[in-house]
């Protein structure tokens, strides 16, 4: 009888095992595929076309500090020159609730041009962002605005997307919404796996937008106009 119960305890204490080295496996195959792709800070950023940049909620219609944490970094790229084009992309499936929309003001009003912004309404989460960023608005190349424990996943489905991308991870206090962030990847990573591989379509597609094209066109003209503007020397006889 004694026999019988280690055995079965032992069954257990391998099934237990077993189950938690599968649970582990999305979130290992998101850092190993990743690691890569991650830029540490907006020095070592590559130039992209755009930065897409993840919503992360509001409060009283405004960014959480998250999200406004993620906005700043953005505007930093687009200061830099590491980007031309800003994608926000975030929930609006309610009529009082616009995400995009606060994370555009946000920007504007931190001297970011609204004509180098540009707002996806249907964000709803991280695989409809990356899905819709390439399929809706033609983007095959990105910098990923997000949280450093969040950053990876993205790239991950990104990728998975047909988006060639490099993470720029935000770097937070590690407090309880950290920590809270991050049990949130484990089964968040499982279900980046089955998007990744299945890439199945966002929760609304709709048909293609031209935002990112204009934008980048626009700012290709900007960027033409002030370089031939002449210098003070060639003005002066």
């Amino acid at each position: 009888m004694k026999t019988s119960v280690t055995a079965r305890r032992r069954r257990w204490v391998q099934c237990a095992v077993l189950a938690c080295v599968l649970a582990l496996l999305p979130a290992t195959w998101v850092r190993l595929s990743t690691d890569s792709r991650i830029r540490e800070d907006i020095a070592e950023a590559p130039e992209a076309p755009v930065a897409l940049v993840f919503g992360a909620g509001l409060w009283d219609g405004e960014p959480s500090p998250y999200l406004a944490h993620r906005l700043d970094t953005a505007a930093k790229l687009y200061r830099a020159g590491k980007v031309r084009v800003l994608l926000v992309s975030g929930d609006n499936s309610r009529h009082d609730y616009d995400e995009p929309g606060a994370m555009r003001d946000y920007l504007t009003d931190r001297g970011v041009p609204s004509s180098r912004i540009v707002a996806d309404y249907a964000g709803f989460d991280t695989w409809d962002s990356c899905a819709r960023a390439a399929r809706v608005f033609g983007v095959r190349r990105a910098l990923l605005v997000s949280q450093d424990y969040h950053v990876r996943r993205a790239a991950a489905l990104c990728r998975g997307a047909g988006i060639d991308s490099y993470g720029i991870p935000v770097r937070e206090p590690r407090d309880a919404t950290w920590y809270a962030g991050g049990l949130r990847e484990l089964p968040g990573a499982v279900k980046a796996a089955y998007d990744a591989a299945v890439t199945p379509d966002p929760r609304f597609l709709g048909p293609p937008e031209p935002g990112i094209r204009r934008a980048l066109a626009q700012s290709g003209k900007h960027h033409r106009q002030h370089s031939k503007k002449p210098r003070e020397s060639d003005t002066q006889q």
